[in-house]
């Protein structure tokens, strides 16, 4: 078990990061996001660069859980763990491009002397939608994937106790399928429904931080991970 405890651990440290991360660099987007004359404006660049920043942390974690947990959850299922990590990679490459698209209107506001206003706008406007839709398939769509595709690895061998397994097994397809609807346009993400599903995958993956963190990945582990 003590080969796999810094494993654990930095999984654990990963997965917290991520998730300050995303919810900190979303507030710091808001004046980019809620107003759609930020670019003929003074802005608010300082603020969004560090949403950016936030996000790059959050990019890094997100890469780091894929690569931190392969040579664990391969003994117990080497395409689904693989799945998992290249899951992980698209996700963190889906949100990447949100991160340029909103840099991209801080540059448009920098340069936007003698530009016409409607036309800077409308391209402000574009590149916020691109950023709107990256929230919602990587942390939406592929993040309900990816969930599921852990808990079912974790649940099938015992690496953390099954309750903290089930969180995921039910929170991936819950937030997938709440994500459909968003895309259809049942509702908002940012919505009340949106967030209460939202909760069980937000449970998991702080459970399962918290519990690799403290405890590490269960004894069934110990002789599993290839040397």
């Amino acid at each position: 078990m003590s080969s796999t405890r810094p494993t654990a651990v930095v999984t654990g440290v990963f997965f917290v990061v991520a998730a300050v991360a995303a919810v900190v660099g979303l507030a710091l987007y808001g004046p980019v996001l809620d107003d759609p004359a930020y670019v003929l404006g003074a802005g608010a660049d300082t603020r969004v660069l560090l949403g950016a920043a936030c996000e790059a942390l959050l990019v890094a974690s997100v890469i780091g859980t894929g690569v931190t947990l392969y040579p664990v959850l391969r003994a117990h299922g080497a395409g689904l763990a693989l799945g998992y990590a290249a899951g992980r990679t698209l996700e963190a490459a889906v949100i990447t491009v949100g991160i340029v698209s909103l840099l991209a209107v801080v540059t448009l506001r920098r340069d936007a002397a003698g530009a016409d206003a409607d036309s800077l706008v409308t391209v402000a406007r574009a590149l916020v939608a691109v950023h709107d839709w990256t929230f919602l398939v990587g942390p939406g769509l592929v993040i309900g994937v990816n969930s599921w595709l852990l808990a079912l690895l974790v649940y099938r061998s015992q690496l953390v106790p099954r309750p903290i397994a089930v969180l995921g097994l039910v929170g991936g397809p819950l937030v997938l399928l709440s994500s459909t609807a968003v895309l259809f346009g049942a509702y908002e993400q940012l919505s009340p429904l949106g967030g209460l599903a939202a909760v069980p995958v937000a449970a998991w993956e702080m459970s399962l931080a918290a519990w690799l963190i403290v405890k590490g990945f269960q004894r069934s582990a110990r002789e599993l991970v290839p040397a």
